[in-house]
């Protein structure tokens, strides 16, 4: 090991050779540069290989061929500087300072060359395409230093990620934030306000608001570049999930996730108010909408744009036709249970993990439990059920899905055909809980339907009323395909405005529904002068929800016997009513004394009586014809 190592800085005239010496001492860059910096000894104690190093300068204005010739043969390490912007710089690399040097070093013991990048934020291209044949052809070159476009685009994505209210700048609680998340201990005060009187001496506009701008957060890693300490910079970004080729890595975007077979993929309570702080982060007019500019500024720290035009017929928009904040998260969720690798990387883009203390996107995923335990239970804590939408062309099928969003006839005919989509999604409430509704039209193929188009958690079959064969097909499908599953069907009436027509089937469609104890047909029309009702796709959400129960009550009105009910059990007070009775008269410390107590059986009795009297009330209300 060496006792000490000795670097020389060579280059054209005005690449920055004295000035990266002199910002290397000083922390900032100097008015007034001189033609030759002093050499400088930098102590072991603050060297990363705890060795003492000389760094020494070269002026052709103030030194000779020959001091040069001896600085060279002296030197451990020597560093090329060129100008990003002075192509000339780059040239003489290769014509004049590599031969030079190696006609100076002995042959089989050549010095390291490193070549050194100098003035990068003056332009906004990289030179490494040009520097990368040079270091092919010349082993003797180490490396080359130079904080290349692919670092700006890392460290950029970086700052937006960390500017929690998307102001443009980097606050002290959001500085001390990035310096916890990525080194595990918080700046003191002063050292917050030392880092920013830098980047004021050297930036005009580094500092706004006392805050750190963007500027000043680049410049501040050009900093650690050039005075050597990429280890800082390389901190920061492998904590943000980059690679060596300074991309995300893919552990990073698609973490661990075992999903067992027949289970669904839904977003936790963490997720959504993660997801809602990035909308509020970017909803800067407070319209409770997306604009076209503020979803292109949330996307900005994504490698593409990861939503197509379909999207905005997929989800809730508002009379603009901007994506709202139910619409918003309903995509996240249809992401989620679609494609949850999707989601995972979608979330990696956002920072998911950084910003919400987690070791992964991973744990913003809940699994849900088979299927089949949710039926032999008969509950389920799902909050996200699939549709399969059935019925021939021209059935009203898409109008169907369009009018879930709240678009009647007359916006729908707005829609451009390439921008529809095959999936509507929105909030549907159950009894007082929501739930996520998501309908997917299926093609109509009676010959061939997949396994995937088959598994759904309720079938929606539409025939056209003023269609005579459009029943038959509806038909046909539940016969062949779900008259013996578990799965519930409803029938329905669609285009219900236009004058019905007797359908070319053995049956009327009320008969068969009858027939199959399937609920009676259910009229629907979106040729209406406002948004269409939303009833028939609660009724849906419900059968859904309670697929073993067949429900007397088709209307979800929230004001009839059964709904009044339903919205009774599933209430704070009978939940709470319940849970001291509970603890009164199942109580495990209940000792001999009490059971001999009249206070515990008086207090037993009144529990009793007033459960029996509760599940009197019920059974009438349910029971009684309507």
């Amino acid at each position: 090991m060496r006792k000490d190592v000795r670097i020389l800085l060579v280059g054209e005239p005005n690449v920055g050779k004295t000035s990266l010496i002199m910002t290397l001492v000083s922390e900032e860059f100097p008015a007034v540069v001189p033609y030759r910096a002093e050499e400088i000894t930098i102590p072991a104690d603050v060297t990363p290989e705890r060795v003492p190093t000389h760094i020494v300068d070269y002026s052709e204005a103030e030194q000779t061929d020959e001091q040069l010739y001896q600085e060279i043969s002296k030197a451990n390490v020597i560093c090329i500087v060129y100008s990003v912007n002075n192509k000339k710089s780059i040239e003489k690399v290769t014509s004049h300072w590599i031969p030079l040097i190696n006609e100076r070093t002995d042959k089989d013991s050549r010095v390291p060359l490193i070549l050194v990048g100098n003035k990068s934020d003056l332009v906004e291209h990289s030179s490494m395409e040009t520097v990368l044949p040079i270091m092919n052809k010349y082993t003797e070159i180490e490396t080359c230093v130079e904080m290349r476009s692919a670092c700006v685009r890392a460290l950029a994505r970086i700052f937006k990620v960390s500017d929690l209210d998307n102001d443009g700048i980097l606050n002290d609680h959001e500085l001390t934030f990035f310096q916890r998340t990525c080194f595990n201990t918080p700046l003191a005060p002063q050292a917050l306000e030392d880092v920013k009187n830098v980047v004021r001496k050297n930036l005009t506009d580094g500092v706004r608001d006392n805050g750190l701008t963007l500027k000043g957060f680049l410049f501040l890693h050009t900093l650690f570049i050039q005075r050597g300490r990429h280890e800082t910079t390389w901190a920061v970004l492998r904590r943000f999930g980059y690679d060596d080729d300074l991309e995300l890595h893919q552990d990073y975007l698609f973490p661990l996730l075992k999903i067992p077979p027949d289970c669904t993929t839904e977003l936790n309570h963490n997720a959504y108010l993660f997801l809602q702080s990035v909308f509020d982060k970017h909803d800067k007019d407070r319209d409770y909408a997306l604009s076209p500019e503020e979803l292109m500024d949330l996307f900005d720290v994504f490698p593409y744009v990861p939503w197509g035009l379909d999207v905005n017929s997929t989800v809730c928009t508002n009379d603009q036709g901007w994506i709202t904040y139910q619409g918003y998260l309903s995509q996240w969720t249809l992401t989620t249970y679609l494609d949850v690798q999707r989601c995972l990387e979608y979330l990696g883009y956002l920072g998911y993990s950084i910003i919400a203390e987690q070791e992964s996107q991973a744990s913003a995923i809940a699994v849900t439990r088979d299927k089949k335990h949710d039926l032999q239970k008969k509950q389920t804590q799902r909050n996200v059920f699939r549709c399969h939408v059935f019925g021939i062309t021209g059935s009203g099928k898409t109008g169907f899905l369009q009018g879930f969003l709240g678009r009647n006839l007359v916006r729908q005919r707005a829609i451009k055909e390439e921008h529809k989509s095959y999936y509507a999604i929105s909030t549907a409430h159950v009894y007082g809980q929501e739930k996520y509704l998501l309908l997917h039209e299926i093609f109509p193929d009676f010959d061939f339907l997949s396994e995937t188009e088959l598994s759904c958690d309720i079938v929606c079959l539409i025939y056209d009323v003023s269609n005579p064969c459009s029943f038959e097909y509806c038909a046909q499908i539940f016969k062949q395909y779900f008259m013996d599953s578990k799965t519930p069907c409803m029938l329905i009436a669609a285009k219900s405005d236009l004058p019905e027509t007797k359908q070319q089937y053995c049956m009327t469609p009320l008969e068969f529904c009858r027939k199959h104890k399937m609920p009676p047909p259910q009229s629907y029309t979106c040729n209406t002068a406002v948004a269409p009702s939303k009833d028939i796709f609660i009724k849906l959400t419900t059968m859904a929800v309670y697929p073993h129960a067949r429900l007397r009550c088709m209307c979800t009105c929230n004001r009839c016997t059964f709904c009044l009910c339903q919205n009774f059990l599933n209430s704070e007070l009978v939940q709470t009513v319940r849970t001291k009775l509970y603890t009164v008269i199942f109580s495990r410390h209940i000792t001999h004394a009490d059971l001999k107590s009249s206070t515990f059986w008086l207090r037993a009795s009144v529990g009793a009586t007033v459960c029996a009297m509760l599940g009197f009330a019920m059974y009438r209300a349910l029971l009684r014809p309507r």
